[in-house]
């Protein structure tokens, strides 16, 4: 059984498949303690694989399903991954916070560390690899992810509620991208 706390069809809204219809499997529960984090960890339901499967299959439509949470990698293993692409027949996606090994039969990887964060920090990051680097943005040094192999690189602001620190957010971030060419050593 495993703690769900929502599964809902959706367009990917962020990284490298944005745009991309896809089925994101919500799990309740994580290894860290973020605080801008916007998962509801007391909530949701116990299912089984199948459950999860018959409720992922309800949207045909969509060519990738998302494993998210919470952090999913505290739940899955390669059995899990191959059984919801047998039976899905979809790519499967996670996004994760990199504490934790994966299932080498993930299709894509999603890599957002929480380390510069309060409550991120809880447990080292153990990838040193992935598809997409995506870092959530609230001023921290970026040279601390120079090491993470990734075939693509996302920089996006912090959501807060507080409008005029999101506003602040953003602005902070589009001058970070604006010089992610020299963190990169790029022309």
């Amino acid at each position: 059984m495993y703690r769900i706390n929502e599964i809902f069809y959706s367009l990917q809204g962020e990284g490298f498949h944005t745009g991309t219809p896809a089925v994101f499997v919500r799990f309740s529960g994580c290894n860290l303690r973020c605080a801008f984090c916007d998962t509801q960890h007391q909530e949701g339901e116990k299912l089984s694989l199948q459950e999860i499967v018959d409720e992922v299959n309800k949207y045909p439509n969509a060519p990738l399903l998302v494993l998210t949470g919470g952090e999913p990698s505290l739940f899955i293993d390669e059995a899990f991954v191959a059984e919801l692409k047998q039976k899905t027949g979809k790519k499967i996606a996670i996004e994760t916070n990199g504490t934790r090994p994966l299932p080498s039969n993930l299709d894509w990887v999603t890599f957002s560390p929480k380390t510069a964060f309060d409550g991120g920090g809880l447990e080292p990051c153990v990838l040193t690899h992935c598809d997409e680097l995506k870092v959530v943005w609230l001023g921290q040094d970026l040279a601390q992810y120079d090491e993470i192999q990734a075939n693509y690189r996302f920089l996006q602001p912090c959501f807060v509620e507080d409008m005029e620190q999101r506003a602040g957010n953003m602005q902070a971030c589009i001058e970070a991208s604006l010089q992610i060419h020299r963190v990169l050593q790029i022309q």
